[in-house]
Order: structure tokens, then C-alpha cells, then sequence
């Protein structure tokens, strides 16, 4: 039985060829390596417990983050046939040749089972290495522990139900035996809580060397992982999903509970408060931008807003639980931020602008009163694309003395951090003069518009939230990107699930509207009831369950935006189905007049449904382990 072969079956086995160890650790001595001398000493332990921890996806990378370009919160113009993670927005997932496949790790996906394949070599010989306190043996297969569970519920989210795989099958194991099966969606749940649990046991509170160590897993990382482990499982796409209430291997076992288990929530409860109160105890809190020498003189409005771009780009701020220092962003923001903060504007300069924010993303940011503005009846949402005179008391927003559209005008504060767009205000990029900073132009003719097709946003709005504020350019005209790791983990994440998952349990509480309160006094904004109350046309909305959490699935859609999150969250909440039918749509960025440029098109008319909600399988791994099924739909 050949390595490809067992990998097709699912199976993971002890390495014991050359060529197989040589791939995955930089420690080989004369062309020979294998499992005894990989442990033979504590140096070349560690080489390996670091190649189980290169496995962890690049989500900083435009390629490799299914959740960066898979759903409707970035589009791209259709030149971009390569980037599969965007081509699984457009409907484009199959089963020949699955994108963004953790399962067989092509297409711009990590191997996954290669991964969990690593960790159980590297806690089956961890004992074994001579020269090693007993403390940090320990310490090293706990995070190993973790990282093994992390693998199985990535595959589980992508996938659903998946073989548990807590022991690597020997080479010697028959052919039937290598035919492994999926489990229910239960038992793996239960088996990635159960380890993490083992695992948080062993692991320290804090890293010891952190500039050296940091990265490497913690026990509050663990615990906040665990809690959005749990979350899933409550969640309606794993609890009491009546849609998949007949898919079973072929033995008739089945892979879906259809019975809603309200408990389900209460763990999730009780594990994200324990998160919250030992990060807490650490010194961990929401992050808020702190006055610089470059930024003294900055107004509020500036300073809130540089709060929402520095949650995420400023480095190891207080607010981060766990940064992935293998995943730099230089790259994303090149490709992120408008053509127009270059000085260079050659065809292949960088930035390019290529990506753009629908202005489906635009309209889930509140109004300045932190509403919704279709329910705001002081916003005018029915006249949002007539233009309207920017006055001096929009200047921190928006150029004065320009026009632009209504929908630009009175949006809270994290619309204005968070999204780059024609007339609007860049602060930084080398100008830090609160009353003197670049607006961008992008009409075509000007400075920031459209010159050629693929090299500016399609849709008339960037994230700016993704683009460190001093990028800037440097005396040759090179654009600089401060790269910042990509965050796996914050302090606002836990927040927002908490009030989730209590609203579940109890419906509307003090301590729901407490830690949305927390996110929102953050951004600048009233209380949740205070604000309903106040400025919506549906005042007691926040006052029963279903609207508080219609409310809190907005506030985490505004609060996380490019972040990741909405990708899993829409399929988690089982909303793609409404959120991921609606067209695309964007100015119209090929028109040089303010009027035209203005105006509202649709750019791709999406479409989801029901097997969209996990990833296929590749055919192929069906026809040579007939014990698999495929999943529904596809």
C-alpha cells in the first residue's frame, strides 16, 4: 500500500522513510532522517514540534483564507480566475477538484490530516527524548494536544462530520482497517472539547520568553478556543439541524442530531466566561488607540477610528489572545489598500486596490445614532445615493467643500475606520496633521480612479481597517507596509459570543446588554436600549430574544468585519442562505462624473444553497474508501 494511497483513505501513519521526514523537518544530516533521530535531543524535539505548528492555515494570506474571500465581504474583479477562495463566493466549489482542500491540502489549503498525522508522531515520541526537564515535555505536548484538536475542528467546520484519527494507523493495518469512517458531528465535538481539556491542564497561563515565544499556545488561548468550540456546537448549524436530519455513513449511523439541545448554549456559557475571567486576570482588555508623538493634536473622531484599524494592526496590543506570526499581512494590504497611496501608479506598483468591499458590507454599519439605518428614521435611507455638499462639520470624515453620496453622511464612527471610499478622509499614509490629511479620489481621470481592469476596487469601497495607519511610501516611491501577524484570537471575539450564547440560554439580561455594551462604548456609541429606545423605529427590539439577536448578529458582523469571522459565523447561524443570495453590488467606479460614479450596480448576482454549506469531498477519495460519504448536496 503506497504513502499516496493511505493519505487518500484518510489514514495517518508513523513516518519511517527518508522521504517522507525529509519534507517536513530541516534537521536531516547526510540525507538520512527518521523518527529516532528527529527525538534523539531536545533541538531537534523542538524542530518538529515546530513543523506541527507550521500546519496552522495562512489567514492572513489573500490565497489560503477561505474566509477572507469565500463569502461577500471582499469581491474582486473577474480577472482573478486563480484565487480559489474567492471562486467559492462565486459558486465555483466542486468535487473533482475541491477549493480550499484541508482534506487532501491543494488548492491553497494546508494537508490538515498531514498535520494531525505530525502531532500524534510527535506525542507518540516526545517521552522518549533524553535531554528535557519533565516541566517542559509537558508543557510541549500540551500544546501539541491543542494543535491536534485545532486541526480536527478546522476540518470539522469545513467539512462537518470527519474521522477522529486520535492515534496514526500503522503501516501493518489491513486494508479494511485504513477505510476509516466519519463520525457524528457529536462525538467529534466531544472529542475536541475532551482533548482541549487535556491540554489546558498542562499549559502555562503566560510564555516565559515572550518576544522569543510568542505565538506558541497558551492556556487562555486554549480556553478561548475551547469556548468557540463549544459555540458551534450550539450553534443552529450543528444543533438540532433538521436539514441534514437523514445523512448517515453507509452502516445507517447517523452524522446529524436533529434535536435541539439548549444545553449546548449553557456550556458554551460557562466556558466563555471562564475565557473572559482568566484573560481578565492577565491584563487583557479592549484595545483603545493611545496618543503618539506623530498623533497629539488629533481630534476624538480620528482617534476613535484609528481604535477600529488598530484593534487588529497594532502588534500585541492588550486586546490580542493569540497572533499567528506565520501569517504576515504585508501582502494582504498590498493588495488591500487603494493604487492611490502609491507615488509610483505603474501598472504592477503596489498598492493595486484590487480589492473591494460590497456595499452590502457598507450598509450593516450603523448610523452616527448606532442603529441600523434602514430602522434609523432621522437617517435618509431611501434618498442614500443622491448626492449631498461635505460642510466643514464633516471634515474628519469626509473632504470638505466635495460632494459625495447621502450614504456616506452621520455613520458611526467604525465606517469611517473601517472603509476607505471617494471623498473620504485616509488618515496617515505619511500625513498625520489631523486638518490637513488625504482624502481619496477615485473617480476615473483622477489621481486614485480606475486605470486599467484588476488594479482598483471594483465596487468603489476598501478596507481600511486591514491597513496599518503608517504605511507610507518610501524616498524611492516604494510603498512600505507595516506587517502585522494575523489575529486568531481577541478579547471583543469572546465579548460578542458571550452575549450571544447568554441570549440563547435566558433571552434579554443585564449582562447580555453589559458585554455588548462594552464593544459599543468602544466605538463611541450609546447602550444597546438606550439606543433602540432613542433612535429606532423598532424600539423594543433589543427587548426580546429573537430581536436582541438579530441585533447581536449585526453588532459582531460591524465589530469583526474583515476579520475572518463572517465567513464561519453566516454558515454557523445558518444565514447564508438569506445573506449569500443577495447580488453584489458597488458603485459604478468606470464613470468620471460625480453623478455617474455615484450610482449603484450590480457587479454578480451570488448564489447559495443547502450543500454550500460544507466543503465536498473529492470525488476521488469516495471511489477509493467506499466506507466515506459524501456530503449532502453535492
Amino acid at each position: 500500500m503506497t504513502m499516496r494511497y493511505i493519505k487518500l483513505l484518510l489514514v495517518v501513519f508513523v513516518l519511517s522513510s527518508t522521504t517522507a521526514c525529509k519534507k517536513y523537518l530541516d534537521i536531516v544530516p547526510d540525507n538520512v532522517a527518521t523518527i529516532d533521530y528527529a527525538f534523539r535531543m531536545r533541538s531537534t524535539a523542538e524542530q518538529f514540534l515546530f513543523t506541527c505548528y507550521s500546519y496552522i492555515p495562512n489567514y492572513g494570506d489573500r490565497y489560503n483564507s477561505p474566509a477572507l474571500y469565500g463569502a461577500d465581504e471582499f469581491w474582486l474583479s473577474n480577472d482573478k480566475t486563480t484565487w480559489s477562495t474567492w471562486n467559492v463566493a462565486q459558486g465555483l466549489q466542486n468535487i473533482n477538484n475541491p477549493l480550499v482542500d484541508y482534506w487532501n491540502g491543494t488548492n491553497n489549503a494546508t494537508d490538515l490530516w498531514e498535520a494531525i498525522n505530525q502531532c500524534n508522531v510527535f506525542l507518540e515520541n516526545i517521552e522518549s527524548v533524553p535531554d528535557m526537564e519533565s516541566y517542559e515535555r509537558t508543557q510541549w505536548a500540551a500544546e501539541v494536544k491543542f494543535l491536534k484538536a485545532f486541526y480536527h475542528f478546522l476540518l470539522l467546520k469545513s467539512y462537518g462530520p470527519i474521522p477522529i484519527i486520535d492515534e496514526n494507523i500503522p503501516v501493518s493495518a489491513s486494508g479494511e482497517e485504513v477505510r476509516v469512517e466519519r463520525q457524528p458531528v457529536d462525538e467529534v465535538f466531544a472529542y475536541i472539547e475532551n482533548l482541549l481539556d487535556v491540554a489546558i491542564a498542562d499549559l502555562p497561563e503566560e510564555l516565559m520568553n515572550e518576544p522569543v515565544e510568542y505565538g506558541r499556545i497558551t492556556k487562555p488561548i486554549a480556553l478561548g478556543i475551547k469556548a468557540k468550540v463549544l459555540v458551534f456546537a450550539a450553534s443552529p448549524l450543528f444543533n438540532g439541524n433538521t436539514d441534514y436530519a437523514g445523512f448517515a455513513n453507509n452502516d445507517g449511523t447517523l452524522l446529524f442530531n436533529s434535536n435541539y439541545d439548549a444545553n449546548k448554549w449553557q456550556k458554551a456559557v460557562t466556558a466563555l466566561k471562564e475565557a473572559i475571567d482568566l484573560a481578565h486576570s492577565l491584563g487583557h482588555k479592549l484595545y483603545e488607540f493611545e496618543y503618539t508623538l506623530q498623533t497629539r493634536d488629533i481630534s476624538d473622531t480620528t482617534r476613535q477610528q484609528l481604535t477600529t484599524r488598530g484593534i487588529i494592526t497594532e502588534r500585541w496590543n492588550d486586546e490580542i489572545l493569540w497572533s499567528h506570526t506565520g501569517s504576515t499581512t504585508k501582502g494582504l494590504q498590498e493588495w488591500i489598500a487603494p493604487k492611490a497611496l502609491s507615488s509610483a501608479q505603474t501598472a504592477y506598483s503596489v498598492p493595486n486596490g484590487s480589492t473591494g468591499v460590497p456595499l452590502k458590507i457598507a450598509a450593516k454599519f450603523y448610523s452616527d445614532k448606532g442603529v441600523p439605518i434602514e430602522e434609523d428614521p432621522t437617517w435618509p435611507y431611501t434618498t442614500r445615493f443622491e448626492l449631498q455638499r461635505i460642510t466643514e462639520e464633516e471634515r474628519y470624515n469626509l473632504k470638505e467643500g466635495d460632494t459625495t453620496i447621502r450614504f456616506n453622511f452621520n455613520r458611526e464612527n467604525r465606517f469611517y475606520g473601517s472603509l476607505g471610499f471617494d471623498r473620504g478622509i485616509w488618515y496617515g499614509q505619511g500625513r498625520f496633521d489631523d486638518n490637513d490629511t488625504y482624502a481619496l479620489e477615485l473617480k476615473v481621470t483622477e489621481f486614485g480612479g480606475k486605470t486599467q481592469a484588476g488594479w482598483h476596487s471594483v465596487t468603489g469601497y476598501y478596507a481600511k481597517k486591514l491597513i496599518h495607519f503608517t504605511n507610507s511610501n518610501s524616498a524611492n516611491n516604494t510603498y512600505v507596509a507595516i506587517a502585522y501577524p494575523w489575529v486568531m484570537l481577541r478579547l471583543g471575539d469572546l465579548y460578542l459570543l458571550y452575549a450571544e450564547a447568554l441570549n440563547e440560554v435566558n433571552g434579554p439580561a443585564p449582562e447580555v446588554y453589559e458585554y455588548l455594551d462594552r464593544i459599543r462604548e468602544r466605538a463611541g456609541l450609546e447602550g444597546v436600549l438606550d439606543s433602540w429606545r432613542k433612535y429606532s423605529r423598532l424600539s423594543n427590539k433589543p427587548t426580546t430574544k429573537d430581536g436582541l439577536r438579530e441585533i447581536i448578529h449585526r453588532e459582531r458582523t460591524i465589530e469583526m468585519a474583515f476579520e475572518g469571522q463572517r465567513y464561519w459565523d453566516l454558515r454557523r447561524w445558518k444565514t447564508a442562505m438569506e445573506e449569500l443570495n443577495q447580488p453584489i453590488t458597488g458603485l459604478d467606479v468606470d464613470q468620471e462624473t460625480t453623478e455617474a460614479f455615484n450610482r449603484q450596480r450590480v457587479i454578480f448576482d451570488q448564489t447559495f444553497s443547502l450543500k454550500d454549506y460544507f466543503t465536498p469531498l473529492r470525488e476521488n477519495d469516495l471511489i477509493v474508501n467506499k466506507n466515506l460519504v459524501q456530503n449532502p448536496g453535492w
